[in-house]
């Protein structure tokens, strides 16, 4: 069975956050990729891409703070 996309994000989040994640641009840059990655392998819609890109590093800062 299929994974939802959600949780797919959620799990390479919280595996890829690092304690200074927000601050190192090689970290983040590497998470967008990931995220690039799972959001088209979802048939994401491509001209909604970066502002989903976007939502998802901020809820990922969110999850970061509460670990």
């Amino acid at each position: 069975m299929k994974q939802p996309i959600t949780f797919e994000l959620t799990g390479m989040i919280r595996n890829s956050v690092t304690i200074d994640w927000a601050k190192k641009e090689s970290v983040r840059a590497e998470i967008r990729l990931k995220v690039k990655k799972i959001l088209r392998k979802y048939g994401y819609p491509p001209d909604k891409e970066k502002t989903a890109t976007e939502t998802v590093l901020k809820q990922a800062a969110l999850i970061a703070s509460s670990i």
